[in-house]
């Protein structure tokens, strides 16, 4: 099998990190595909946040908690976080920014990282902690949170789900 499609079959999401730090060098190629998803008519109306300093990755942690109304670390461990966010004045953002996610995860596993998309992001840079860490960041304009990707060292993956049935119909 093409080794692309054997490392998207092999990807899951992780919920178990180990605290080792991930180095620059496998984050910059994991940004990269990122950075090279495909958006509508190329406009690349998203934006990544590459979080690796433990304060705002834990302040990022506790706005995301809050909104769910529960404690804990809803980003599992992991040691980093990919926020992907995307201008709300181009009419395809939430796509070019799903794309970028896909490509984050699929390149993660890759490198040998695990990853798992964290949701709430929307809801976090409405707040007004959440703009003011885009502002603190000198970054302006009107952009949607996409979504988080945590990402680090797996400590534990699980076997994939069966897939249902009907999943594909041929026409």
């Amino acid at each position: 099998m093409n080794e692309i499609i054997q490392n998207m079959l092999t990807r899951r999401s992780i919920r178990k990190y180990r605290p080792d730090p991930v180095p620059q060098e496998l984050l910059n190629e994991v940004l990269t595909a990122g950075k090279y998803a495909a958006t509508g008519m190329g406009r690349q109306s998203p934006i990544i946040l590459a979080v690796t300093d433990k304060a705002v990755r834990d302040e990022l942690s506790a706005i995301n908690a809050k909104i769910m109304g529960r404690d804990g670390d809803p980003f599992y461990g992991a040691p980093a976080v990919l926020v992907v966010l995307a201008d709300k004045s181009v009419p395809t953002h939430v796509y070019d920014g799903t794309l970028v996610m896909g490509n984050l995860m699929n390149a993660a596993h890759a490198m040998g990282l695990g990853s798992c998309w964290i949701h709430r992001a929307k809801e976090t840079f409405e707040l007004p902690e959440g703009k003011a860490i885009l502002a603190k960041l000198g970054i302006e304009g009107d952009y949607e949170g996409i979504g988080n990707l945590i990402i680090g060292y797996p400590d534990e993956v699980k076997e994939a789900k069966p897939r249902k049935n009907n999943y594909i119909y041929y026409v």
